[in-house]
């Protein structure tokens, strides 16, 4: 009798101990799917290039789902790269509707999207850097050259900005114009 009673409290604390361990997995996962949207609206706002009040985000376990409407195949190939550039995200599903078949085969188009997006993505990566105050730092992108320019706080800093921004898809390379001020 003692037996069976000790084999059901060790079944029972063994049960609570799972659930709870889910439970705790479960909210880890919706937190981190919440972070994950909220860089990929982030990003899609600050591309100037894209409505992203016409694009809607939904993630689930790193998959994120971009539905809504674009302009062009170019836009469509646009949003996907830039969220697909963003830290945690395990793939994207691009569920986007263009609403004009614009051809996107010019060269120059391609690369001022590509520069854009590397210039959102950049700007942003900035932005979210806690070590790096992206607020003082401008970015401009020409044909995948980065022009970092702006002041940072140190020399860490500076250099901080600069392995994020050569680290970036797409970045050829990188001209550092920042100038520490020591704040």
């Amino acid at each position: 009798m003692k037996k069976s009673m000790y084999s059901l409290v060790v079944a029972s604390m063994l049960t609570a101990a799972s659930a709870t361990a889910h439970a705790e997995n479960t909210w880890k996962d919706k937190s981190k799917d919440a972070w994950i949207d909220g860089k990929a609206e982030t990003t899609l706002l600050f591309n100037g290039n894209l409505n992203s009040f016409d694009i809607n985000t939904d993630v689930h376990q790193g998959v994120v789902t971009l539905t809504g409407k674009v302009d062009s195949e170019v836009d469509k190939a646009l949003a996907q790269e830039l969220i697909e550039s963003l830290d945690g995200v395990a793939s994207v599903n691009n569920q986007l509707t263009v609403l004009k078949g614009r051809d996107a085969d010019d060269d120059s188009i391609i690369t001022a999207v590509t520069d854009s997006k590397v210039e959102t993505v950049v700007k942003t990566k900035l932005l979210l850097e806690p070590q790096v105050s992206g607020r003082n730092i401008e970015v401009e992108v020409s044909q995948g050259e980065v022009t970092l320019k702006g002041e940072v706080a140190s020399d860490s800093a500076r250099q901080l900005a600069v392995a994020i921004a050569k680290n970036t898809r797409d970045v050829e390379s990188v001209i550092d114009k920042l100038k520490i001020t020591g704040k």
